[in-house]
């Protein structure tokens, strides 16, 4: 499921940093990258990191009630990924207006924008 993710949707290939025409990856690398986890005793560690996260950004609550579906998490991802598709849009315009007008957008443009819209978002 995430591979074919990967390969069709915009939204992850803006999430990993690929290019549009980037044809994704082999299913066979998550299960590598599964292997190599476990071989040098990391799992733990990440998933202790995962958790952490999770916790600090209030999708886990200590002692709390869990949930059996996932719909909290999923509506968290989307509204991220809708903000990482704006942000990077926004940065792809400027992108292209910058190389076939550059003249044009120089005036127009604060060095806030700049810092804000270089990096991908």
């Amino acid at each position: 499921m995430t591979v074919e993710a990967v390969r069709s949707r915009i939204d992850w290939k803006y999430a990993l940093s690929l290019e549009f025409t980037d044809a994704g990856f082999d299913a066979s690398l998550l299960s590598e990258f599964r292997t190599r986890l476990v071989r040098i005793n990391l799992e733990m560690q990440l998933l202790d990191s995962m958790l952490e996260h999770f916790k600090a950004t209030n999708h886990l609550k200590a002692r709390g009630r869990q949930r059996t579906d996932s719909t909290h998490v999923l509506a968290a991802v989307r509204a991220v990924n809708q903000l990482i598709l704006a942000g990077e849009t926004m940065r792809y315009a400027l992108n292209s207006i910058a190389e076939s007008a550059g003249e044009w957008l120089k005036p127009r443009l604060g060095a806030e924008w700049i810092e804000r819209h270089e990096r991908r978002f």
